[in-house]
């Protein structure tokens, strides 16, 4: 499997590609419109056919490449059916397959950070990688005060869900603020404060302690982003 871990500065997002070596199909996960051009460069320079751009979740903090994308590679556009998307080309639910050449790209409903968000599992020879959006991060959890997220939806995504996986299953954020790339579910069993409580009502209490400040783009994100990055 051809793979790529791309990185936004201005929002420190994770976009990923990942593409079948031998039938060059490509798939991209939560990529950002400020990239758009080095991302068709990218799949120019590595002979790449983009089938595929899906977003975990609809995103706050940036806006979405996916209708750009569509309109330069005539690409498969995807949100989860929770978004209840207009613009998409299809939806995915949880359990469904999206199939790139010889990748099977398996969703997980994965609500809390928000009621539309996802997490992607991937089988890549003997190891399993976790796109986990902004659900799971690297000792950390994303946020879930706004956009119909919830504590209590978020810490079952994370013990029932992520948490069954075994400790060698490498995980993938969405973002990551300090530069660290990629964990394992073991480090994040471990290390992550996050997942020490035991109680999800205790898990919601911290939640909504946080008192964080919105996104700098969220009045300008989450509608472009609802019509796929096209205004």
């Amino acid at each position: 499997m051809i793979f790529r871990q791309l990185f936004d500065r201005s929002s420190s997002t994770y976009t990923y590609l990942l593409a079948d070596e031998s039938s060059r199909e490509a798939l991209f996960i939560d990529p950002v419109i400020d990239n758009i051009n080095d991302y068709l460069l990218l799949l120019e320079q590595l002979e790449l056919r983009l089938v595929i751009a899906i977003d975990t979740h609809t995103h706050a903090d940036h806006v979405t490449a996916l209708g750009k994308l569509r309109d330069a590679t005539g690409c498969i556009t995807m949100f989860g059916k929770q978004a209840q998307s207009t613009c998409a080309t299809a939806a995915f639910g949880d359990g469904d397959l999206l199939q790139v050449g010889d990748i099977a790209v398996q969703c997980l409903y994965t609500p809390g950070h928000t009621d539309d968000s996802y997490t992607f599992a991937v089988e890549d020879g003997n190891r399993t990688l976790l796109f986990t959006g902004d659900t799971l991060l690297i000792r950390g959890s994303g946020r879930t005060d706004f956009q119909n997220g919830n504590a209590i939806d978020q810490f079952a995504s994370l013990h029932q869900k992520l948490l069954s996986y075994p400790d060698d299953v490498v995980v993938f954020p969405g973002h990551d603020y300090r530069g660290w790339t990629q964990s394992t579910i073991g480090e994040e069993r471990k290390y992550n404060p996050r997942l020490q409580f035991d109680k999800a009502e205790a898990y919601a209490a911290f939640m909504a302690k946080l008192d964080l400040p919105n996104p700098k783009l969220m009045d300008i994100a989450v509608p472009a982003n609802r019509a796929c990055g096209n205004s």
